[in-house]
């Protein structure tokens, strides 16, 4: 059947974040969810923008590849993101004390965030890729504020060990990007570009 705005493309977010889902969900159309499973460490040598380029690729492409992907014409999403500074990768800390050191390196610094997203449309069988970078300046803040901070929100499972869309807005001092929703791990204004590109009917229209 080919697409219409009441048949559009099956449309899956490549992710195990619920982040990425909760944005996605603000666009109001139908998506599931299929985790990929692919080895995300960094290669040797690799910068931050290409390590989350290619692992944003890589997820789009592990799904579209799976049973899951196997629709006439499926959309999928895939989004990694890497934090920097001084040319070093910062993941996600996992625990409390990783969490703590993370904010203690980062205080009073400006710091990267490469957010990168990946449309694989398996009907042609072709990738949009753009890394959105988002600078952010931590302000410079105690040990006991850092330590309070991290038993609030228990931001263990993002990288920076902030999450800017709750309490962890109170540890940066500014925010320079060209996305809001980056920083928070989907680049919606750039996401919703590459969907309209692909045709895919967002406003039910095409």
């Amino acid at each position: 059947m080919p697409d219409s705005p009441d048949h559009p493309p099956r449309l899956i977010l490549a992710s195990s974040s619920r982040y990425r889902r909760e944005l996605l969900e603000r666009l109001r159309i139908p998506f599931d969810v299929v985790v990929p499973d692919i080895d995300e460490t960094p290669l040797a040598g690799e910068s931050p923008e290409t390590t989350a380029l290619r692992l944003a690729e890589a997820k789009a492409r592990a799904v579209a590849g799976s049973g899951a992907g196997a629709a006439a014409r499926t959309l999928v999403i895939g989004s990694d993101q890497v934090a920097t500074y001084d040319g070093l990768q910062i993941g996600k800390p996992g625990t409390h004390a990783k969490a703590l050191a993370q904010l203690q390196a980062m205080r009073g610094r400006d710091v990267l965030f490469h957010s990168a997203l990946c449309l694989f449309d398996s009907g042609s069988g072709t990738a949009q890729a753009v890394d959105v970078v988002t600078r952010v300046r931590f302000r410079n803040l105690p040990d006991t504020d850092l330590e309070a901070y991290l038993l609030a929100e228990t931001p263990y499972d993002v990288a920076g060990s902030a999450k800017s869309e709750g309490l962890g807005i109170a540890l940066l001092e500014a925010i320079d990007s060209d996305d809001p929703t980056a920083l928070i791990g989907l680049p919606l204004i750039a996401l919703t570009g590459m969907l309209l590109a692909a045709g895919y009917p967002l406003f039910g229209t095409r």
